[in-house]
């Protein structure tokens, strides 16, 4: 697996990408200064995107339904997490377009080969570094949680035990 957007798995028998290029930006305000340069003030992220290329050959991979697959999760509108294979986590990305380029056609009409392009935009406000760190919060959330029930479970056995006069 090279990576999985939502449910979608990456590999080289789906859509084997070639490359992946990332492009992230910041947004900085120009303070206009007579007789110098601007000042730039930090005012937050702007739009992450990765564009994601690669050719299918459909006598190997599942060719155009593949990217029909990529269409319609497109159509949903929806956020998916994004997972390298390495385990990195991206954040949540929608997919913003798809596109290919089919070539070196037989007889009944299929291509031999599909370039593709598939562009992704990042829809989550959480840092994919905060992540582990929310996620441990969670955990220690639940366990105190889960705790909290078992000592109650404890106490009602304890005073039905108690009641019956049952060793414990």
């Amino acid at each position: 697996m090279m990576m999985t957007l939502g449910f979608f798995v990456f590999d080289l028998k789906t859509a084997p990408y070639q490359q992946l290029q990332r492009q992230t930006a910041w947004r900085l305000a120009a303070v206009q200064r007579v007789g110098a340069r601007p000042l730039y003030q930090f005012i937050g992220s702007d739009e992450d995107t990765i564009t994601l290329s690669g050719t299918l050959y459909p006598q190997i991979t599942a060719g155009r339904i593949t990217l029909d697959g990529l269409r319609q999760m497109a159509n949903t509108g929806k956020g998916w997490p994004l997972i390298e294979g390495t385990g990195q986590f991206f954040g949540n990305w929608t997919i913003t377009g798809v596109n290919e380029t089919a070539t070196h056609y037989l007889r009944d009409g299929s291509p031999q080969k599909i370039e593709f392009t598939l562009n992704l935009t990042r829809v989550d406000e959480t840092d994919p570094s905060l992540l582990a760190t929310g996620l441990n919060a969670l955990a220690v959330g639940a366990t105190g949680a889960l705790a909290g029930k078992l000592n109650s479970v404890r106490d009602t056995v304890g005073s039905v035990a108690s009641k019956f006069k049952l060793p414990l």
